[in-house]
């Protein structure tokens, strides 16, 4: 029986230690494949590029371009999983093999008996071939394992490479950070006017320090505190929710809270279309609202640009050319998916906010007139920067998920001063910010690869974060109920309870998005595909509901107003359906132009962005 064992151990070692130099050398084989060929600059696309930067107007050769682009996309993951797993593999056969052998030697029965000594010179040849053959079998090991780490961090490397220079942000960072300290240091300064040091001019400070603090109040306590904070946030969101002033509505929930609007038109023959303008500037902003003002943003590699329409009429009242900003670098290399101004912007009544493409960032008054601009370094990641700007009392919200140095940030909305910067352990994030409120804070909620993460608005600290998501994160995530919902195509669908404490309530890897953001609402949560399918959820046990496919697929992400969902499809039909536990189409409206950007909603009245043109809709 003993015997048996030790056979079985022996081809225990024998099998493990096969297959673990098979693994190896197919991590050397894949190490040396990934090194020989590019994955981003292939020919195939790069032919396809071409083709179109001399057909621009070709949609179907741009639908195979993304449907290549998203194929490299999935074969980068593809392999970063296999490469990963591969080495986990290598380790767990190795050890396997290593415990066979030792129970062998530890089982090999010691005869006392000496038989005849061998010779001299055939002890000392095996010796030596034991030596070798064990020292060339842990280097085919370690060599393999450090292929495959090499492996791993080159496959991201070589995408963020492709499409940018190497540019060092850190120096360019505090570059400006401490040229902005100076400068609002020398404002205080000169704003500050010195006291009179006169006996008479002392005597009176204090006369009105007593009449205007007769008696000093008593600290506020927690509670009082906590509820000053629920009114104060209370009152912000309700001004914010009767505009439509970020991407995705007030806090960017992708809820909108107007009334009366419509749900039949046509662009092609002017139904219910009250105005609409040429646009001649590219970007893939969407339209953001404030009192009888909407505002755009357009660029390209050499301008950018802040435009202001009136809502009513589709008046352009000015538009702005950005220049003069300190430290501004030139504009990196994007892709056409992106361009130059993709985040949108965001105003508070009082100042419109823009960020583009390389870094530069500006406060603008409602009559287009320069409040400050900064630049926050040059943007380091292939696609270009994405994340829409957001606003929260007197602060500008920034999420700069980069490839060097990712951090969530507050900008004051008077001076462009930062207020917090928090730096995050997370890779190139296109997702924006979301601002939820929850137990008596207001949370700002970021999706990135590799954390779902809260932080503090008012002081930037990280509430909580957990480990869910991966890739290239372009969907923000959906609230509702103390329920966080985030979302990326190749990764999964998960829902996070628990606050401070999170949990994955459920997962789901069916029907999963890269580019539109889901909504929840009223237990339910809404996910868009770019390839055209919509799935509705339960929002508490991620069971499906229902699923409807539509003829072309969305990059524009859903608004949901009094109790209908408007989601644009790419070619310019807006799917209007019930929010609600059974699929209902309301309606198909057509505008007869290719749409990618998300609906704002005001007076009745929604408002478009399409390739060519900003409209007005209303009855």
């Amino acid at each position: 029986m003993k015997n048996k064992n030790i056979r079985l151990w022996r081809w225990v070692a024998v099998i493990s230690g096969a297959f673990t130099i098979l693994i190896c050398f197919l991590l050397m084989a894949t190490y040396f494949q990934l090194n020989r060929l590019n994955p981003v600059e292939t020919e195939a696309i790069n032919t396809l590029v071409q083709r179109l930067s001399e057909n621009p107007d070709d949609e179907a050769l741009r639908n195979e371009i993304r449907s290549l682009d998203l194929l490299v996309r999935k074969a980068y993951f593809t392999n970063q999983w296999q490469v990963k797993i591969g080495g986990y593999i290598a380790f767990i056969s190795l050890a396997i093999m290593l415990i066979a052998i030792q129970i062998i030697s530890q089982s090999k029965p010691v005869d006392p008996k000496l038989e005849e000594l061998e010779d001299t010179d055939d002890l000392l040849f095996k010796k030596r071939s034991r030596k070798w053959i064990s020292i060339g079998g842990v280097s085919i090991v370690l060599i393999a394992l450090v292929l495959a780490f090499l492996t791993h961090e080159k496959l991201e490397a070589k995408f963020i490479r492709a499409a940018i220079a190497e540019v060092n942000e850190l120096e360019v960072k505090t570059e400006v950070e401490n040229k902005l300290e100076k400068e609002v240091v020398k404002n205080m300064e000169q704003d500050t006017v010195a006291p009179d040091n006169t006996p008479d001019a002392k005597t009176d400070e204090k006369e009105i320090v007593k009449e205007t603090n007769p008696a000093k109040p008593k600290p506020k306590s927690q509670s009082q505190k906590k509820e000053t904070l629920r009114v104060s946030t209370a009152s912000y969101m309700e001004k914010m929710k009767s505009q439509f002033p970020t991407f995705r509505g007030a806090g960017g929930l992708g809820i909108a809270y107007q009334k009366n609007i419509p749900t039949q038109w046509d662009g092609a023959n002017n139904q219910n279309i009250k105005w609409k303008v040429k646009i001649d500037y590219k970007g893939y902003n969407s339209p953001i609202i404030w009192d009888d003002k909407l505002f755009l943003t357009g660029a390209d590699a050499s301008k950018k640009e802040v435009f202001c329409y009136n809502k009513n009429t589709g008046a352009l009242l000015w538009s702005k050319e950005i220049t003069g900003i300190p430290n501004s670098p030139e504009a990196p290399a994007v892709t056409d998916d992106t361009g130059h101004a993709a985040p949108t912007a965001a105003t508070d009544g009082e100042r419109v906010y823009a960020i583009f493409s390389n870094g530069d960032i500006v406060a603008l008054d409602m009559n287009g007139k320069m409040v400050w601009g900064n630049n926050l370094g040059l943007p380091r990641n292939h696609y270009g920067h994405s994340s829409s700007l957001y606003t929260y009392e007197d602060k500008l919200i920034v999420q700069y998920d980069q490839g060097n140095a990712a951090k969530i940030l507050a900008l004051s909305t008077k001076d462009g001063s930062q207020i917090w910067s928090t730096p995050r352990q997370v890779k190139i994030s296109w997702a924006s910010p979301v601002l939820i409120e929850r137990n008596g804070t207001v949370e700002v909620v970021l999706s990135a690869d590799p954390f779902v993460c809260g932080y503090d608005v008012d002081t930037g600290k990280e509430l909580w974060s957990i480990k869910c998501m991966m890739g290239e994160v372009g969907p923000s995530v959906a609230y509702e109920n103390g329920l966080v919902f985030a979302v990326n195509e190749y990764a999964s669908l998960v829902a996070i309870s628990g606050g401070n404490t999170p949990e994955i309530l459920w997962e789901s890897y069916d029907y999963l998005s890269d580019v539109p953001s889901p909504i929840a609402y009223h237990d339910l949560l809404f996910l868009p595909t770019s390839y055209g399918v919509v799935v509705c959820h339960n929002a508490k046990t991620g069971e499906i509901i229902w699923e409807h496919e539509f003829p072309d697929g969305f990059y524009s992400s859903p608004i949901l107003v009094n109790g209908l969902i408007y989601l644009p499809d790419m070619s310019g039909n807006i799917q209007i359906f019930k929010a609600e536990n059974k699929f209902e189409l309301v309606a198909s409206c057509p505008l007869g132009e290719r749409m990618v950007t998300t609906p704002a909603f005001a007076d009745g009245q929604i408002f478009l962005r399409s390739e060519e043109h900003l409209w007005c809709i209303g009855k």
